[in-house]
């Protein structure tokens, strides 16, 4: 396929956002048209490329839709662009968040224009990330989205937005500066920014500028503030919690799985022996996210936080699925990502319509809205059994495929204990989630939400789209699982799984 499918899905929605910047203003309905169309046609692109995926090249190991191109040739860097069963599920999941973003923002009356300006550069910055195959090109994309993720919260947010988007930025480029420091030991020690080559040519050994597991550390803690691991985790519940619910849905649904992406693409795969040697380490931090997480999620009162909280807590399960470095185990890690970014991307946006609706968000002042507004109180319900594993639902196909994945690994020693205990986690996530849908929607109706209304069409389109695909994933993974295989088995290979 010679057209290049990758470039255009990346940079039309920043090409959407020029034209949007270069209008004058006033015409706030053609801006939102104009959004709608340059994510619209991404997505159709990006299922094109879904349905062209050769599944034979992709066991061989064959980046597909690759472009690549001299970039900066002092520094041997490409403009590279590439696919497999890992990054391609990911590409196809932004692209569908950056439609329901535009339309979820379709009542948004606050500077029109420079609100998808920045949710368009935002869209094509993740894009990136989940396409790049030179490191550089990665890293580049990875700062960009500081950009507009710091603007949208700021301005658009509520609460202390201020404080939250600036701590956002802080976190992030503390991680980034070491994640720099790592690309450019590679750099150094190899001559190479391909990440392709990079993972091929098996760097555990390599001690030529640091140490191999320093080198693996500093790219770590970069992937690990983004994904996020306890104890760096505390910017994502302020984040979530004052960004506006298309940064909220955003920052959940595609914005964090670039940690576990990173992880799984640069981490482990170049640094496969060093992986294996810190396995233990590393599911340690994910069992403490698993449970601390959920524990603090029993603790909130405000709806946006108590989901935000529960993210902490599900991307444990991801870091467990990784560092199991078993196939199975991280093909559940890999769905992980793809089931988080619907089901709480649809939480987000299910809380985002109760706030603006009632303009409330304290659970202690919520309750019995099921009957004003049955519609949202389904969907967010499904959204919530979703996230607490209920079978049918994406989430179930993919914690299974983690638990049973790790606990029959037999690369770590041990490994069973730190599945045990991270079950627990999906027990404790039944007593959250439930008693976050009954203290919003159950108990007796209170006088003062007579009013309030239900989802409008727009609104109900993208809920239908979010279950659609929640459910399709539930009752048939293998659509993804089989694509999401062929990608992690190379890397599982080296790993030794």
């Amino acid at each position: 396929m010679s057209f290049p499918y990758l470039t255009a899905i990346v940079f039309l929605p920043v090409v959407g956002a020029i034209i949007i910047a270069l209008l004058g203003n006033g015409r706030p309905r053609l801006v939102k048209y104009l959004a709608a169309v340059f994510t619209i046609i991404p997505l159709l692109l990006a299922v094109i490329l879904f349905a062209n995926f050769d599944k034979s090249s992709a066991a061989a190991g064959i980046m597909q839709f690759a472009e690549k191109t001299s970039w900066i040739p002092t520094l041997n860097a490409f403009y590279h662009l590439g696919v497999d069963g890992l990054s391609l599920p990911l590409v196809i999941l932004t692209t569908f968040l950056g439609v329901v973003v535009v339309l979820l923002s379709w009542k948004e009356q606050l500077r029109v224009r420079q609100y998808f300006v920045w949710l368009l550069l935002l869209e094509t910055s993740i894009l990136g990330v989940f396409s790049s195959l030179d490191l550089l090109l990665f890293f580049v994309f990875w700062e960009i989205e500081i950009i507009p993720m710091y603007f949208l919260i700021s301005i658009w947010g509520s609460g202390r937005k201020e404080y939250s988007a600036m701590k956002y930025v802080i976190y992030t480029l503390f991680g980034s500066a070491f994640m720099l420091a790592g690309i450019l030991s590679l750099y150094f020690t190899t001559g190479s920014l391909d990440m392709v080559e990079l993972s091929q040519k098996g760097l555990g050994m390599i001690q030529t500028v640091m140490p191999a597991a320093a080198i693996f550390f500093l790219l770590i803690i970069g992937f690990a503030i983004k994904l996020p691991v306890v104890p760096l985790h505390t910017w994502l519940p302020d984040a979530h919690t004052d960004a506006p619910t298309a940064g909220s849905v955003m920052l959940a649904g595609a914005l964090i799985k670039m940690g576990g992406y990173g992880i799984i693409r640069i981490v482990a795969s170049i640094f496969p022996q060093v992986a294996r040697d810190y396995a233990p380490l590393l599911l340690t931090l994910a069992v403490i996210s698993v449970l601390y997480g959920a524990a603090l999620t029993l603790r909130q009162n405000d709806l946006k936080r108590m989901i935000a909280y529960s993210s902490v807590s599900h991307m444990g399960f991801v870091l467990l699925g990784i560092f199991a470095l078993g196939e199975i185990s991280l093909t559940g890690a890999a769905l992980q990502m793809v089931s988080h970014g619907l089901l709480t991307g649809l939480l987000f946006a299910m809380a985002g319509l109760m706030i603006h609706n009632t303009h409330e968000r304290d659970l202690r002042k919520l309750g019995g809205l099921a009957r004003q507004v049955p519609i949202i109180a389904v969907v967010f319900s499904i959204a919530g059994l979703g996230s607490l594993g209920l079978p049918t639902t994406s989430g179930f196909a993919a914690e299974f495929l983690i638990f049973v994945g790790s606990f029959s690994s037999t690369v770590v020693n041990g490994i069973q204990v730190f599945t045990i205990l991270a079950v627990i986690g999906v027990v404790l996530a039944a007593g959250y989630i439930l008693w976050m849908i009954q203290r919003v929607f159950y108990g007796p109706p209170k006088e003062q939400y007579n009013s309030v209304k239900d989802a409008d069409v727009l609104e109900r389109v993208y809920m239908v789209a979010f279950v659609a695909l929640i459910m399709l994933v539930g009752i048939y993974p293998a659509i993804l699982t089989d694509i999401i295989k062929l990608g992690v088995s190379p890397i599982v290979g080296l790993l030794g799984g």
